[in-house]
C-alpha cells in the first residue's frame, strides 16, 4: 500500500502555469488578510521641484472584493499585451526562426563555434549575459533563446545554455564594461538623496565605472567555473527525439559522387557565410551610424531631447534602447537570408515562411506562461505588499545605527529581501535612495558607493524570485527543452538548479565590495567608497 501511495506521488506534478494560477489565487487571499490586519508602511521620497521629502503612506489594498475583481478583469488583457517580455521575445524568436531554418546557425557552430572550447563559450555567454544589463532586460529575451540553440548545436545539454544566460543576466545583474541604462535611471535619485546632506554634491554617469567593469570579469569567469563544475554533472547527455517510425533505404552510391555533393556543399556553405557576414558587417555599421550625433542623417535612434549622450542613448524614451531589440532580430533575420541565398538553401520567400514554424511551434505554452505570469505580477504590484516590505526594509537601513562593514552588509541583506518583492532596482531605489543615501554618507560612505550596494542587493536575489518578470521566459525554455513532458520542470526546480550559483556568487559579491572597500580601490574616476 505505502509503494503504491509513493508511485502515485511521483506521477504527479504540478504544471508552472497550474502553480501561478494557484500562487495568483493565494494572494487575492493573503491580501483580504492582510489589508483587513492594516498592513501598512511610511516612505520618503523626494519632491523634483523643491528637492525636500514628501512622506507617502502606502497600504495592502483588499483584491478580494468588487472593485479587487474589476481589476483583475478589466485589466486582463492590457497587462498581457504590455508585459514587457512579451514582445521583445517574439521579436527574438522571429529573428531566430530565420537564422536556423536557412541553416546559418548551423554552419556557423559547425565551422566556426565547435572550435571553441566548451567552458570558453560557457565563459562568452555568461559574460555576454553579464554586461548585457546595459540596455535593460535585452540579455534576458535575447541570449537565453539564442544560449539554448548555440549549446543543442554544440552537442550540450541544451538546459545548461539557459541556466548560464539566466545567471549571468540576474546574478550579475547591473554590472557591464560601461555606463548604461541603469545609471540614467538611477542618479537622478541619488543625487537628489545626496543633496539633503550636501546641497553641492554631484553623481556622475561614471561613478561606478571602474567597480562595475572589474566584477563584469570576475563573476563572469566565477560563474562559468559553477557552471562547468557543479551544475554540468547533474545534467546528462540531451539526445533528441527521433521520428517514432524510420524507414531504412539502402542507397549506392558512387565514392566520387559523394566526394562531389561534400565539395559542392562546403562551397556553397562558405559562400553563404561570405554573404551573412558581409551583410552583419553592413547592418552593424548602419546601427552604429544611427547612434553617432550630428551626421548627415545619423542620430535616428537617439533621443535628441536629453542634454547629454548617454541620455540620449539610454534616456526613458531612448529609441536605441526601446529598438534594440528589433535590432538584433533585424540582424539576425537579415543574416539568414543572405546566407541561404549564398548557399542556396532557400529558394523563395514560402521557404523562409515555412523554416519558421518549428520555432514557433513551442510557443503555445510559453504564451499562456506568459499570461498567467503577467497577471500575477500585476496583481501582486496592485496589492501593494511588495511596496510596504521594501517601505520596511528601507526604513530598517536608516534605523540601524551601524557604520563602516555592518552598515554595508545590513543595507545588501535588506535590498536583497526587498527584491524578492520588487525586482525592478529604479523602482527599489526611489524607496530606498532618501534613506539610504543619507545614512551612508552621514557614516563617512559616498553616494556612488550606495548607488552600487543596491547593484549587489538586486543581484544577488534577482535569479531565485519568481516574481521576475523575465523568470517566465527562464522556466518557458527550461520545458520546452524538457523531454519528459509528463515531468514538467516546476517553479521549485527551475529555482534549484541555480541555488548553487546563488550561494557563490552572493558570497562572491560581498566579498568583493569587502574587499574593495577595505583596500580603497576607486569605484570610478574620482570616485571612493569613502567621503
Amino acid at each position: 500500500m505505502h509503494n503504491r501511495r509513493k508511485l502515485k506521488l511521483k506521477k504527479f506534478y504540478f504544471h508552472p502555469i497550474t502553480v501561478y494560477l494557484i500562487l495568483t489565487f493565494l494572494l487575492l487571499i493573503l491580501s483580504a488578510i492582510l489589508s483587513g490586519l492594516q498592513m501598512q508602511a511610511t516612505y520618503n521620497t523626494i519632491s523634483p521641484t523643491t528637492n525636500e521629502l514628501e512622506s507617502t503612506l502606502v497600504t495592502v489594498e483588499n483584491l478580494l472584493n468588487f472593485d479587487g475583481m474589476k481589476y483583475i478583469f478589466s485589466n486582463a488583457m492590457t497587462n498581457f499585451l504590455s508585459f514587457a517580455p512579451l514582445g521583445m521575445l517574439l521579436l527574438t524568436l522571429f529573428g531566430l526562426s530565420i537564422a536556423k531554418s536557412t541553416g546559418f546557425l548551423d554552419t556557423l557552430c559547425k565551422r566556426c563555434l565547435i572550435k571553441i572550447d566548451k567552458k570558453i563559450l560557457t565563459f562568452i555567454v555568461i559574460f555576454l549575459a553579464t554586461i548585457s544589463s546595459l540596455i535593460n532586460d535585452v540579455g534576458y529575451v535575447i541570449l537565453i533563446p539564442i544560449s539554448a540553440l548555440l549549446f543543442l548545436l554544440n552537442n550540450r545539454n541544451p538546459h545548461l545554455g539557459i541556466i548560464a544566460a539566466f545567471a549571468g543576466v540576474s546574478f550579475g545583474y547591473g554590472v557591464s564594461i560601461f555606463v548604461g541604462s541603469m545609471e540614467v535611471n538611477l542618479i537622478p535619485d541619488t543625487t537628489s538623496a545626496a543633496r539633503l546632506i550636501d546641497a553641492s554634491a554631484h553623481v556622475s554617469l561614471t561613478s561606478n565605472l571602474f567597480i562595475i567593469i572589474a566584477f563584469s570579469l570576475i563573476l563572469s569567469l566565477i560563474g562559468t567555473i559553477i557552471i562547468e563544475k557543479i551544475i554540468a554533472p547533474r545534467f546528462g547527455k540531451y539526445k533528441e527525439k527521433e521520428e517514432l517510425s524510420k524507414t531504412e533505404e539502402l542507397v549506392i552510391t558512387d565514392a566520387k559522387e559523394l566526394e562531389q555533393q561534400k565539395i559542392e556543399k562546403e562551397h556553397y556553405e562558405k559562400r553563404g557565410l561570405k554573404a551573412a557576414f558581409i551583410t552583419a558587417i553592413i547592418v552593424i555599421i548602419l546601427f552604429i551610424y544611427s547612434i553617432i550625433p550630428n551626421l548627415p542623417y545619423s542620430g535616428m535612434l537617439l533621443d535628441m531631447e536629453e542634454d547629454t549622450y548617454l541620455g540620449q542613448l539610454f534616456g526613458t524614451n531612448s529609441y536605441f534602447q526601446d529598438g534594440f531589440t528589433y535590432m538584433m532580430a533585424l540582424l539576425l533575420t537579415l543574416v539568414g537570408i543572405a546566407y541561404g541565398i549564398g548557399a542556396k538553401s532557400i529558394k523563395n520567400d514560402k521557404d523562409i515562411i515555412n523554416g519558421c514554424k518549428e520555432t514557433f511551434a513551442p510557443m503555445g505554452e510559453i504564451l499562456m506562461l506568459i499570461f498567467v505570469v503577467s497577471q500575477f505580477t500585476s496583481v501582486f504590484k496592485e496589492t501593494n505588499i511588495g511596496t510596504v516590505i521594501t517601505s520596511w526594509c528601507a526604513s530598517a537601513v536608516g534605523n540601524v545605527g551601524f557604520t563602516g562593514l555592518p552598515l554595508i552588509i545590513f543595507a545588501i541583506i535588506m535590498i536583497g529581501i526587498a527584491n524578492l518583492f520588487v525586482p525592478t532596482a529604479s523602482s527599489k531605489w526611489q524607496i530606498f535612495a532618501p534613506v539610504m543615501v543619507p545614512a551612508f554618507m552621514q557614516a563617512n560612505l559616498s553616494a556612488p558607493f550606495a548607488q552600487f550596494i543596491l547593484r549587489v542587493g538586486t543581484s544577488i536575489t534577482a535569479g531565485i524570485t519568481p516574481l521576475l518578470a523575465c523568470f517566465a521566459i527562464y522556466i518557458g525554455y527550461l520545458n520546452i527543452y524538457n523531454q519528459d513532458k509528463t515531468k514538467p520542470i516546476t517553479i521549485h526546480k527551475s529555482i534549484s538548479y541555480v541555488l548553487p550559483y546563488f550561494g557563490i556568487i552572493a558570497i562572491t559579491w560581498i566579498l568583493l565590495v569587502i574587499g574593495w572597500y577595505l583596500i580603497g580601490l576607486p569605484l570610478g574616476p574620482g570616485v571612493y567608497a569613502t567621503i
